[in-house]
């Protein structure tokens, strides 16, 4: 019995080691922090199968960066996941 349970351990651990981040965090819950790129701002974000899609656009002289929470609710409340989103300016930003 112990070597079964040792073997599953050790299949979830590379199964987990194989996956990236953000498969990590849709699959089994978590915190991520996803810089975009500088001078954009946030629009909109999904899940497309195990891609993270996410619109953005320029940002406006004078609008100030956020940092946006994307939240999965599961209806157990298990394995829910969590993408912070981080705008920023530098100085080519308008």
């Amino acid at each position: 019995m112990k070597k079964i349970l040792y073997a599953a351990a050790l299949l979830a651990t590379f199964a987990a080691a194989g996956c990236t981040e953000q498969e990590r965090v849709k699959a089994f819950g978590g915190t991520m922090t996803l810089e975009i790129p500088a001078c954009v701002k946030l629009v909109n974000m999904t899940w497309k199968e195990t891609n993270l899609w996410y619109l953005t656009r320029p940002l406006k002289a004078g609008e100030v960066t956020e940092t946006h929470s994307f939240n999965e609710s599961s209806s157990f409340g298990t394995f829910e996941g969590t993408i912070h989103v981080v705008e920023r300016r530098d100085k080519t930003c308008p």
